[in-house]
């Protein structure tokens, strides 16, 4: 069996996994079938949007189902045959009724150096950590989340400026990589995976709503990465005056006699806010309603919102 020929449905929803599902598309593999979450409302007009992974399906005519419960309304995968279930951040957990319905043994992109980060938010945590490398594991879809066999692996250097916009399109080409290297002897049976190790472990949760806080009682190096981590989505705020201000990018610079959430410089050139140990520069700041500003932008139209030694944030 080949890998190019294998009929492959493959299961996704966000804007990660429709740029992975269009390099396997691109790149000749045949996909018969999109499963994607429902279309969720957006705007404020709250259209229907669909997800992107059903975009990419759509713009080259292949079939795209959006069940509820995918566990509950699964007969039409029949239809089409599939070789291979491959999924990379579906957002459903896939009951192995399912699982069963693939050939081979139904694949996972997962976004992280197995056994470590198992769970919903592996690229956050890998910034969150400050960690310099971490990678996809192609694995095998089983019961227990993310727990199968590993086929193999994509490693990844995290540099100090990547956030997770930047390292999740690390991880979209480390995970067509990780696939294309690695299906043709997966589909001859060659590779049998390898189990992964239980002592090994760690698990990462979704990012919740106290992720955001950005807490100027903390060290300077753990906030950064926070903003690094979520700059995206959610995104990092601090409250001023009952007014949340969204941080998109900072720098942390260590020093003594510091005081917690003290603003230190505010001007075109910079805006400088005491953490624990040392301060954090913060470059990029966004009000609500409004667009992220680099902070001289900011500035110009609000030279007089922070004023320098003032306690400002959650200290209050």
């Amino acid at each position: 069996m080949l890998g190019k020929k294998i009929r492959i449905i493959f299961l996704g929803t966000p804007e990660i996994s429709a740029h992975v599902l269009k390099k396997i598309i691109d790149s000749g593999y045949n996909v018969v079938a999109v499963i994607s979450q429902t279309d969720k409302p957006s705007g404020r007009k709250m259209v229907l949007k669909p997800t992107p992974v059903k975009e990419v399906a759509l713009s080259y005519g292949i079939p795209v189902f959006q069940p509820e419960k995918l566990n509950l309304d699964f007969d039409f995968i029949n239809q089409f045959e599939p070789d291979l279930l491959l999924t990379m951040a579906y957002g459903q957990i896939i009951s192995e009724k399912v699982l069963s319905l693939s050939k081979l043994p139904p694949l996972n992109l997962h976004a992280s150096l197995l056994p470590k980060y198992r769970g919903a938010s592996p690229i956050q945590a890998a910034l969150l950590n400050g960690d310099k490398e971490t990678g996809v594991s192609l694995m095998e879809m089983v019961k227990k989340m993310d727990a199968g066999r590993v086929f193999g692996t994509s490693k990844i250097a995290i540099s100090d400026d990547d956030n997770f916009d930047s390292l999740a399109m690390k991880i979209v080409d480390a995970s067509f990589d990780v696939f294309d290297r690695y299906i043709e002897d997966i589909a001859n049976g060659i590779n049998v995976g390898v189990e992964q190790d239980e002592n090994l472990v760690t698990f990462v949760g979704k990012i919740g709503s106290e992720d955001q806080v950005i807490d100027f009682k903390n060290d300077g190096q753990q906030l950064v990465n926070k903003i690094r981590a979520l700059n995206s989505e959610p995104g990092t705020y601090f409250v001023y005056k009952d007014t949340k201000y969204k941080v998109g990018k900072a720098k942390y610079v260590k020093c003594e006699r510091s005081v917690p959430g003290i603003v230190k410089k505010y001007d075109k050139n910079g805006f400088f806010v005491d953490v624990n140990d040392g301060y954090i520069e913060i470059l990029e700041i966004q009000k609500p309603g409004k667009k992220m500003m680099p902070i001289k932008d900011f500035f110009n139209g609000n030279q007089n919102l922070f004023v320098v030694d003032e306690n400002i944030g959650w200290l209050k």
